[in-house]
């Protein structure tokens, strides 16, 4: 049983005996309205009480206007939904069509319009989404623990992808399945739908560390996903690939860091320097793979950019 039910039946009981206590007519329309202003976040539900509530306020008024007009005839009704819902749509108020269907549907069974009616309706609308918005104001799940859990996820699979990928360059006969790949994507969106989930829920000087952290990784994962294109081109082993095998086993420890060491970007440094001064190539074929080792090496410099840009410095960098 999710906390959304829990939260709903407390809400729905707040709202009834708040609404008899207060001596409304039709008590249970309280509770039902605090079933529809139950939400996720604390965010969505403000702005989902406040689209509901205006909602029938405007809903209200526009019938009450027909039936004093028209009467109280099942066509004025009809009538009704074909003016009030594309009105409420057009005024992005969706949330309220189905709030305002439910006072207003008060008011054509007791065939009257009057300030006590009008009142009443007005009451069980504050009654039931007051409730609602009460419960979720004051709890709303955590969700930390599962971003921990989601980003130590997300840096374990890195490190492994970087383990392949070094001992993809070390034995060009070497076989992966790929399947680290797969899984990190499906660790990144379940992180970046949790931590918008926990922007959501912040009312006040909302904290998106989260947010950025893997939308980092993101942008990561795009970037190593251009190097598996590239190191499909390293398909002989030479020094050089063995060399840069030791710069991503170096990676696959920094990346479950949480600061930047910048000790991957300064070795790289020194590697490309070394590569300037090596011979040239003597052979096409080892002229194309050591052009892709460089074109690697350039892209794994995006990579660590990106992390320098969006993770804290170590107090060695700085």
């Amino acid at each position: 049983m999710g906390i959304r039910v829990i939260k709903t039946a407390i809400a729905t009981m707040l709202a009834v005996i708040a609404a008899d206590l207060a001596g409304l007519q039709s008590p249970l329309s309280a509770g039902l309205l605090a079933i529809l202003g139950v939400e996720v976040t604390r965010r969505r539900s403000v702005r989902t009480i406040v689209a509901r509530f205006t909602g029938s306020l405007l809903g209200l008024f526009l019938a009450s206007l027909l039936f004093k007009l028209l009467g109280f005839d099942i066509w004025v009704l009809a009538l009704y939904i074909l003016v009030a819902f594309p009105l409420l749509a057009r005024a992005n108020l969706k949330d309220g069509i189905i709030t305002s269907s439910v006072v207003v549907f008060h008011i054509f069974g007791k065939q009257e319009v009057s300030m006590l009616a009008i009142g009443n309706e007005l009451a069980s609308l504050a009654v039931g989404f007051g409730a609602a918005t009460a419960v979720n104001l004051i709890y709303m799940p955590k969700v930390d623990e599962r971003l921990s859990t989601v980003r130590n996820q997300a840096e374990q699979l890195f490190s492994a992808i970087f383990v392949q990928i070094a001992n993809h360059l070390r034995d060009g006969n070497y076989i992966w399945s790929g399947r680290e790949l797969l899984e990190a994507q499906e660790a990144i969106d379940s992180g970046i739908q949790l931590a918008n989930k926990s922007v959501e829920n912040q009312l006040i000087r909302p904290d998106d560390s989260w947010l950025v952290y893997f939308y980092m990784r993101q942008q990561q994962l795009e970037s190593i996903e251009r190097m598996m294109a590239i190191i499909s081109q390293v398909y002989q082993i030479l020094p050089q690939g063995a060399l840069v095998a030791e710069l991503f086993e170096h990676l696959s420890e920094d990346v479950k860091e949480s600061h930047y060491t910048g000790r991957v970007e300064l070795l790289l440094g020194r590697l490309e320097e070394e590569f300037r001064n090596m011979e040239l190539p003597r052979s096409r074929t080892e002229f194309e793979v050591r052009s892709a080792i460089l074109q690697l090496c350039r892209e794994l410099g995006q990579f660590l950019a990106i992390a320098k840009k969006n993770k804290p410095l170590s107090m060695a960098e700085k």
